[in-house]
């Protein structure tokens, strides 16, 4: 672990406390204008990202610090599978770009996960890996998955790789944005009244539930039927612990959180509805309410402005979360952080390895590189440098390019690398919020 994240770690706090989210070679000449991005609703920083940045999700990474001494961070890189190499690939170029201007300093450590590693290794996650993850100050992951791997025993799939990782760093609660900006309401697939202004954030329990309890495998029924079965459970500390993140987040945020379960039907939803209910008693500020995750899936669609903070158990934030980042226009804009209580965390895009258009110089890298100032933000508290990639972002947006993704008529379709190469112009450019 670097001196600067061994210093901030040694700040003396108490509870849960205020955390603080979010070589390059020569580019191409861009022409486009030195772009100022207004600040909210189009700053990134406060509208994509919106009001996360003091989220208390555990103690020892938690603290924004002065930091003295030199800003020298261990990164690790799992590019994974697909589309991982090529997105990756421009997240670090526009990681060395920032460090160079802000005199922060990156050592970057690739490690294999996912199709990438069962290939190589014959696991989804080798223990080298995680190695490698535990001894960094936070890990930027990039894709798992692919066709190669679907017919897989389960054990040897990719996503046990990602299963494997969350749980292996503790990292219980995954913050997940969907926030549409406002360069791109046009991308979605809903009507602009419905989608205009959403500014969701998706607070998912990540290392319990039916994904990981027991029992769970293969059987055979009294007819002689084979069975298949998994075990949905919860315990009161873990609820505890990823209410808590709900209800601080909802307080940075508009101050309303809405818990989904499925309390009607489910033992483990109506303990998660009484320890919500009870745990919200300590937060009087927060507006607190509860639905059925039936009806919160149809609510997504029908009236996502009524939602501010959601905080929910693994299997139904996994769905949910997914379904409200397409009122975004594109799952390709969206990062997500995946947090623990002590030591780095999980910062990757919510998108998939898109094996078919793998190698192609077709996929989004602003996911990606958003991913990258999250982690800047949450991990590293370098808000400055999160600011500027941010900034940078929206500027590419501002001047009209687009991925395949996110194309519309008028826009400038653009691939992989030149968005990547505009996102460092504008860094090189120094495009400042106003």
């Amino acid at each position: 672990m670097s001196s600067a994240v061994a210093a901030r770690a040694a700040v003396p706090h108490t509870g849960l406390t205020t955390r603080s989210i979010g070589a390059v070679g020569s580019s191409p000449a861009f022409s486009a204008p030195i772009h100022k991005v207004a600040a909210s609703p189009q700053n990134l920083h406060s509208k994509f990202l919106p009001k996360v940045q003091q989220v208390t999700v555990g103690k020892q990474n938690a603290a924004r610090i002065a930091m003295s001494g030199e800003r020298s961070y261990k990164i690790t890189l799992l590019p994974g599978d697909g589309i991982g190499p090529e997105i990756i690939k421009v997240a670090v170029d526009v990681l060395k770009e920032i460090g160079s201007q802000e005199d922060i300093k990156f050592s970057f450590e690739e490690a294999l996960v996912g199709g990438a590693a069962i290939d190589e290794t014959g696991s989804p996650l080798p223990e080298k890996t995680l190695e490698i993850c535990r001894g960094s100050d936070s890990v930027l992951l990039a894709a798992i998955g692919g066709y190669k791997w679907d017919n897989n025993p389960s054990h040897l799939r990719p996503e046990r790789g990602l299963l494997g990782l969350r749980a292996g760093l503790n990292c219980f609660a995954n913050l997940r944005p969907a926030t549409v900006l406002p360069q791109l309401v046009d991308a979605s697939s809903l009507k602009r009244e419905i989608v205009e202004g959403v500014d969701i954030m998706v607070v998912r329990e990540l290392t319990g539930g039916i994904y990981f309890g027991n029992p769970k495998g293969f059987g055979k029924n009294e007819k002689g039927e084979r069975t298949g079965f998994n075990t949905m459970i919860y315990s009161e500390s873990e609820i505890d612990r990823i209410a808590r993140v709900g209800f601080e987040t909802a307080q940075k945020r508009g101050g309303k959180l809405c818990s989904v379960d499925k309390a009607n039907v489910l033992e483990v939803s109506q303990l998660w509805r009484e320890r919500v209910t009870e745990l919200g008693k300590e937060y009087p500020d927060v507006e607190l309410s509860h639905m059925y995750v039936d009806n919160a899936a149809m609510q997504l669609i029908r009236a996502p402005k009524q939602f501010d903070t959601i905080v929910t158990g693994n299997i139904f934030g996994d769905i949910l979360s997914d379904e409200a980042s397409m009122l975004t226009g594109s799952i390709g804009m969206l990062p997500s952080a995946s947090i623990p209580e002590s030591g780095p965390g999980v910062y990757e895009p919510v998108h998939g390895s898109a094996p078919d258009i793998a190698g192609q110089d077709k996929a989004n890298p602003l996911a990606q590189i958003l991913s990258a100032a999250m982690l800047l933000r949450y991990a590293l508290n370098e808000a400055t440098a999160a600011d500027r990639i941010e900034a940078a972002v929206l500027a590419a947006l501002d001047a009209g390019y687009r991925t395949g993704d996110i194309m519309s008529a008028g826009m400038n379709l653009v691939g992989t690398k030149k968005m990547g190469e505009v996102v460092l112009q504008n860094l090189a450019q120094k495009v400042v919020s106003r």
